[in-house]
């Protein structure tokens, strides 16, 4: 069977795509077979670009992810940070409270006081010690009573410079004189070792000394200042035929919870009235005066 030759067709083809160019260009009569044509083209221009429609969906889908994951980790360091500030919120808060009852407390005291911070804790369970921010370079001296809003806490045993050392009335080493302040009976209140115990020394089985009975500082050794509340009597037990009574006492202080303290720095002392010794007469006695010759 005979066939064109493919230049042949190549040309009529050429000739044909020239003859339709100029018509479309000088009349209209050929935008019906164009339009219908689309319908043809449609599918092959909808292959021809769905490489490259799928390329920038699946890039919008991973930019979108990648949005959302960004915004979630934002919004999730958002929260973190004000969840932080709301609980340093809570922290300055309650430090407020605890500043404005040691303000009040210091106001009671007859001496100028100073406001430290805790800054550390004595790890051996044998030493019951804070450290505190004031030293040397804040006036604090050893020996300086340390109170809290609720009671007395101890005393400073170590200055240095920038901080010092504060023994607890709970170290089983301190002692101190204390009155119950019911009665005004004196005793000596010492530590046991022990965050929340103390123990009341060589008190007689007859002492009027009840069950929360608030013990307070006696001032005697300048020590502490005077009226001051140290601990409440938490036990009482009387032994028969035993000479002292066994009683234990809980610190009025909070311990364990506190972070600011006072120092007093300067207390009034103790007014005690000297009375001087009668001295002799200057004036002599008839015994003494000579016989007259």
């Amino acid at each position: 069977m005979y066939s064109a030759n493919p230049t042949y067709r190549l040309l009529i083809a050429l000739v044909l795509a020239v003859v339709l160019m100029a018509l479309d260009q000088r009349s209209k009569w050929v935008e019906p077979l164009r339009y219908g044509v689309g319908y043809l083209t449609a599918p092959v221009h909808y292959l021809a670009h769905l490489p490259v429609d799928s390329a920038r969906w699946l890039g919008r889908l991973s930019e979108t992810r990648s949005n959302l994951m960004e915004s979630r980790e934002r919004l999730e360091r958002q929260v973190l940070i004000l969840e932080q500030k709301v609980q340093r919120l809570a922290v300055l808060q309650a430090e407020n409270v605890r500043l404005r009852e040691l303000l009040n407390s210091s106001a009671n005291l007859d001496a100028s006081v100073l406001v430290a911070e805790i800054i550390g804790v004595d790890p051996d369970p044998n030493r019951q010690e804070l450290v505190i921010n004031k030293g040397g370079q804040d006036d604090v001296l050893q020996g300086q009573a340390v109170l809290e809003s609720q009671g007395l806490i101890g005393q400073v045993v170590e200055a240095g410079p920038l901080s010092a050392r504060v023994l607890l009335i709970t170290d089983a080493s301190h002692a101190m004189s204390v009155q119950v302040n019911r009665n005004g009976v004196r005793a000596i209140l010492a530590g046991t070792g022990q965050g929340s115990r103390l123990r009341l020394l060589y008190v007689p089985d007859t002492a009027d000394i009840k069950e929360g009975d608030l013990l307070v500082s006696t001032g005697l050794g300048q020590l502490y200042p005077r009226g001051y509340p140290v601990a409440r009597v938490s036990r009482v037990s009387h032994q028969s035929g035993a000479a002292f009574a066994d009683i234990e006492a809980r610190p009025t202080a909070r311990l364990d919870r506190v972070s600011h303290v006072l120092l007093v720095q300067s207390m009034e002392p103790v007014s005690i009235p000297d009375v001087a010794p009668e001295s002799p007469s200057d004036e002599p006695t008839p015994e003494e005066l000579p016989d007259d010759e």
